[in-house]
């Protein structure tokens, strides 16, 4: 019997000053944000990875400080996406791959690739990279061999067993609304990341076998809340794709896949500045009954 697809709703980071006193209680220790967040939410996105590069004990101790059956949306390096530009990607992946990242286990969820808005659609570049992401951990461990001297510790290559490793992909230009870059996407398996801003394209196409969906603030970036009847229509667009039902309430840049089918849906909230994300985010989870 097939397993059934699962909705894991979360929210993008957890160390705001902010929140303090509003979601987090005002004396709870710093060290325990994490888990105090991870008993809300079935996922949290980590941000740390893409602004700079972590050690293994730091992944250990997020995989330790979490509930067994919760997940980690990891979030790829900056320094490949932004300043490399996906030009000469090997070690920086590599780099990525063997900084502890596999620490995680079986915590270990999508790994998410941003571009900046001035990224333009490059095929060939594009596909070089797709042809490089590990599938598995086993892949990962192999590729992080090639690392070279910037790690901030020894690399952990040990994976205690073969598990899966999603990837998606978060673009922000509109050369990207091509169906070339959707057939890219499908043929290695990688989610187009659905992300909700009022700047960057709002694209729908199910590209692999789950979706990924950041949600930015429909208004305002990063600040205005979700009203009602926006999160009712999140709801209904989730359910279709846990269920493999058609949806088509949105835009899309390339044709239906070629079946249907039930997908893994992850869904972030990262309208943060205003404290917005955590209330979102556990509408939405009430809405789909997915806590």
């Amino acid at each position: 019997m097939a397993r059934a697809a699962k909705i894991r709703i979360g929210i993008s980071g957890w160390t705001y000053a902010p929140w303090r006193g509003r979601f987090y209680p005002e004396k709870l220790p710093r060290k325990r944000e994490l888990a105090f967040a991870a008993s809300v939410f079935r996922s949290i996105e980590i941000n740390g990875t893409f602004y700079g590069m972590q050690r293994p004990d730091a992944f250990a101790r997020w995989a330790e400080e979490t509930p067994d059956d919760f997940v980690f949306a990891v979030k790829g390096p900056r320094f490949l996406t932004h300043i490399k530009r996906l030009r000469e990607p090997t070690a920086p992946l590599a780099n990525f791959m063997a900084s502890g990242l596999l620490r995680l286990g079986a915590k270990l969820g999508p790994l998410l690739w941003q571009f900046p808005p001035s990224f333009r659609f490059d095929a060939p570049t594009i596909e070089a990279f797709l042809k490089l992401l590990p599938h598995d951990t086993e892949t990962a461990a192999t590729l992080g061999r090639r690392h070279d001297h910037r790690l901030k510790a020894r690399a952990w290559l040990r994976p205690a067993r073969r598990w899966p490793i999603r990837h998606a992909m978060e673009i922000r230009h509109e050369s990207f609304r091509d169906p070339a870059f959707i057939a890219l996407l499908r043929e290695y398996k990688v989610a187009l990341v659905c992300a909700d801003t009022v700047e960057w394209p709002l694209l729908m196409d199910l590209t692999a076998d789950f979706v990924y969906c950041r949600l930015h603030g429909s208004r305002e970036l990063y600040r205005s809340a979700y009203r009602r009847k926006e999160l009712e229509r999140w709801a209904k667009r989730v359910r279709a794709w846990r269920d493999g039902k058609p949806m088509r309430d949105g835009d899309f840049a390339g044709p239906p896949p070629k079946r249907s089918m039930p997908r893994d849906v992850y869904v972030y909230f990262d309208n943060t500045d205003k404290l917005q994300a955590p209330n979102d985010a556990r509408a939405l989870a009430r809405l789909l009954d997915a806590r």
